[in-house]
């Protein structure tokens, strides 16, 4: 049984630890500083999904493998019950773990991301990561440079570059499994997470100039989380974390403590 790769915050600190799922291509580098803020509470474990990060890389990549990985990761750490926070493909691994094993989840936060199938949107990103050559490039910035053909966000190109390492072969390659993920794209993008229900405290977070969370995905979101909110993060789109992290930590915290820290 393979174990996903972790960093633990405030490890010494009692209370319910708060397990953090990064998002499509990401990895729990990106969540660092929440990590340490949220550290200084309770323990803090930033994780890194299947697929991504230091993780190990699978050929399966549905929502249900990604709740296994998050029961056997809490077996592994003794974890009875936690507080589950998921970003984006997080959000649907924490969403599809909280209807599958209710009784391991104290508290549910799902970050800019609905229950629901989405189309295909990511296609662009693929093929400018596919058209990464690493036989022929030798240096970070010509990598850089090959996204930028295809990927006009600035911000992006740097979110993704954050996943470029050095093998052991002294070649550059991604820390993601991008044959799994390309290959495997519509079983976890374009599902729903499977019907089930979880009736805790469920906080969803989306950011105001994002699409994830629409209007009327509220009804579907009730069906399965029907003591569920829903709050907006201001000057944010799908990254909230990353683009108003002070708003968004103040969300966090006031729904985990339910009043607000003095």
């Amino acid at each position: 049984m393979q174990i996903l790769h972790s960093k633990i915050y405030g490890e010494e600190k009692s209370g319910t630890p708060l397990l953090v799922f990064h998002g499509l291509f990401g990895m729990l580098d990106n969540w660092a500083s929440f990590g340490k803020e949220f550290g200084e509470y309770f323990p803090t474990h930033l994780i890194d999904l299947r697929n991504h990060g230091k993780s190990f890389h699978s050929e399966e990549m549905t929502h249900d493998d990604l709740a296994h990985d998050i029961s056997h990761y809490m077996e592994h750490h003794g974890i009875e019950k936690a507080n589950l926070l998921g970003h984006s493909l997080g959000g649907k691994a924490v969403m599809q773990f909280a209807v599958k094993y209710p009784p391991k989840v104290e508290k549910l936060i799902v970050v800019d991301i609905a229950p629901k199938a989405y189309p295909p949107h990511h296609q662009g990103i693929l093929k400018a990561l596919e058209s990464v050559d690493f036989e022929k490039i030798t240096t970070r910035q010509e990598a850089e440079e090959i996204l930028q053909q295809y990927i006009p966000e600035k911000s992006v190109i740097q979110f993704l570059a954050k996943n470029l390492y050095w093998k052991d072969d002294k070649k550059l390659g991604w820390r993601f499994n991008l044959k799994t993920l390309s290959e495997k794209y519509s079983q976890f993008v374009s599902n729903a997470i499977k019907f089930g229900v979880f009736t805790g405290k469920t906080l969803f977070i989306s950011g105001a100039k994002s699409q994830y969370i629409l209007p009327q995905d509220e009804f579907l979101i009730k069906q399965q989380f029907p003591n569920s909110s829903v709050v907006t993060v201001e000057n944010a789109g799908h990254w909230v974390q990353a683009e108003n992290p002070k708003d968004f930590n103040e969300a966090v915290k006031d729904f985990i403590f339910e009043t607000p820290l003095v």
